[in-house]
């Protein structure tokens, strides 16, 4: 590679390793030191990369057509390094290179490389994707449909198999047609392609064109995407071949296993899915089969499998659960229910942070989504916070001194006017002067906190810790809006938060920002969601003068921010206080952030 492009991959695995806010037996101050250099020498890196990016590759991409080939073969290794498919150190950049790669072998007409650039580019676009996992598929559905058509068009190459010479682009095509299937929305079309895929694998046709391609591999991996499809069997929309093929294919993943003494939880779990979504269990052995499952793994196993059974399975007892009402009257199930969450849990709380990779990522999203808040587990409140707490980083941080403005905004406005934020039914109902002061001054704080929970899940911290965000990646980051709002809405303890996490981006007036879909009028806390986007607004453009700050947020008074918020702008004593709270040193966050962590980790 260039000595650039290993400048480049260097210190982002640097800026990964500083990341890491690991306690590990040290006093706060020395902690809290090792900090403070980390986050000037992740500053310092990130300024270096952006140079490295603006002064060689995006100048190389801008004039690839006249690039020679040993430049093309550096720049095809420095894509590999920055995604490996194990530590993805940058999805983003990768994606960049082959959609450039593309575009060089399109207009080259080299048919083999354009085929390999569309399969390499698709994966790139599946793994970028993973950001917005468990967002609404309807938010989604653009991207997937990008992917999908990337995969299509090199899986279209099937028609010229027999005159393709290259082994290879012939295995890129099997592959890209299997891997529609995991683009394509709705389980009836994933169950067309990957039939469609088991047939070429098993055509003698097709071997006999490629001998030397792994087959058998394909095959298994083919039949375990099918296993995948599993929900079918409850939705009653397929035909009596396709449901067959489905359950043909659980059986064949299953079947290597059934044979060990500790049949693999991953293949295992989902076979006793298709059993009883077939309706071949009931669910009350359905859910003694999980609880058998789980209680196999002591907190310490912290393997995939350990990690599989230890955290994924106890969210998926809990969805049963959860749609399953008639089951929670049993109290066993509900106490069993307790003592996973309870050992999901601690394992979220001390997982090392140098050892939250993309599988573990995926976890926490998944606990993020689907955390079922019910009576003997912490809330849905307490274990998001603590998810932000250990896997937030400086984005908890910057949460604190969001939540610290908002205190101080809300206090003043309520003093003016007490009845400013009475279109929350909550603070409506408190009479009591001096409780209700108290009780919004708790609540501008957690407002503060959940403004930006929707990018817990999106892992975008370390991205942003790297570079700027290209174009495509700021479209999904806009998205941690609706994702935050979605995931707080659904349960009770955190639903007053919801509003302020989808609007607190968008403009007053409705004309900018995003999401579009957000009506400021629609909502009950649109007072409140105004004052954040000004807290937010006041925290991001402070630079050591407030009154600098507050005049360009005034500026966008009556189109981007509420004039109720920025008339108060207006006070001085405000003004001081506020300068007060941005001026002053991080200490004091860093001080909660470590006996968070300490605490939790002991």
């Amino acid at each position: 590679m260039q000595p650039y492009q290993t400048q480049y991959a260097d210190n982002v695995r640097e800026i990964a390793a500083l990341r890491s806010p690991a306690v590990a037996g040290l006093g706060f101050e020395e902690w809290y030191a090792r900090r403070k250099e980390a986050s000037a020498r992740i500053d310092a890196l990130r300024k270096e990369n952006i140079a490295l990016l603006e002064e060689h590759l995006f100048p190389l991409l801008d004039d690839l057509h006249n690039a020679g080939e040993e430049s093309i073969r550096e720049l095809e290794e420095f894509a590999s390094v920055l995604m490996d498919w194990t530590t993805n150190l940058d999805c983003g950049i990768y994606v960049l290179i082959h959609d450039s790669l593309l575009s060089l072998y399109r207009f080259r007409r080299d048919r083999d490389r354009i085929i390999k650039e569309l399969y390499l580019l698709g994966m790139g676009l599946y793994y970028q994707r993973r950001r917005v996992l468990g967002i609404r598929e309807d938010r989604t559905a653009a991207m997937a449909f990008e992917n999908e058509m990337v995969f299509t068009e090199a899986g279209a190459y099937l028609k010229f198999f027999e005159e393709i010479e290259s082994e290879e682009t012939r295995g890129y095509i099997i592959r890209s047609l299997a891997n529609i299937g995991i683009c394509a929305r709705g389980l009836k079309k994933r169950v067309a392609v990957a039939g469609r895929v088991l047939k070429i694998c098993r055509d003698d046709y097709y071997r006999s064109l490629a001998p030397n391609l792994p087959w058998d591999v394909f095959l298994r991996r083919t039949n375990q995407q099918m296993s995948s499809c599993r929900a079918v069997f409850s939705k009653g929309d397929l035909s009596t071949e396709e449901l067959a093929a489905v359950l043909e294919s659980c059986h064949t993943v299953f079947q290597p296993e059934s044979g060990t003494e500790t049949p693999n939880i991953r293949w295992l779990w989902p076979y006793y899915e298709m059993e009883y979504s077939c309706g071949f269990v009931d669910l009350e052995t359905t859910l003694d089969r999980m609880e058998t499952l789980i209680e196999r793994y002591p907190a310490d196993v912290r393997d995939m499998s350990g990690l599989y059974g230890n955290v994924q399975l106890p969210v998926y007892y809990g969805r049963l659960l959860r749609e399953n009402p008639g089951v929670r009257s049993r109290s066993r199930r509900m106490e069993f229910l307790v003592r996973a969450y309870g050992k999901m849990l601690h394992i979220l709380r001390t997982q090392p942070t140098e050892q939250v990779d993309d599988f573990f990522s995926y976890l926490i999203t998944l606990v993020a989504s689907d955390y079922f808040e019910t009576e003997g587990v912490p809330s849905y409140r307490e274990t998001a916070r603590e998810l932000l707490e250990r896997f937030g980083g400086l984005m908890y941080l910057r949460a604190r001194r969001v939540g610290a403005v908002l205190q101080l905004l809300c206090g003043a406005i309520l003093k003016d006017d007490p009845g400013f934020f009475d279109d929350i039914p909550f603070l409506a109902a408190i009479r009591d002067p001096g409780e209700k002061a108290a009780t919004l001054d708790e609540y501008a704080m957690e407002c503060g906190l959940f403004h930006d929970f929707g990018l817990i899940k999106m892992n975008f911290e370390q991205l942003q810790h790297t570079r700027n965000l290209l174009e495509s990646e700021f479209l999904m980051y806009q998205l941690h809006t609706v994702s935050g709002r979605d995931d707080l809405k659904a349960r009770a303890s955190t639903e007053r938060f919801a509003d302020v996490a989808l609007g607190h981006h968008a403009w007053y007036n409705g004309a900018g920002g995003y999401p579009e879909h957000y009506v400021r009028t629609d909502s009950a806390y649109r007072q409140m969601t105004d004052t954040v986007a000004a807290a937010v607004f006041l925290c991001d453009s402070y630079r050591g003068s407030m009154s600098e700050a507050a005049g360009e947020l005034i500026r966008g008074e009556g189109t981007r921010f509420s004039p109720l918020v920025t008339a108060y702008l207006a006070d001085e004593g405000l003004l001081r206080a506020l300068d007060s709270a941005l001026s002053a040193d991080d200490m004091a966050d860093y001080a909660a952030l470590y006996k968070s962590l300490s605490g939790r980790t002991e």
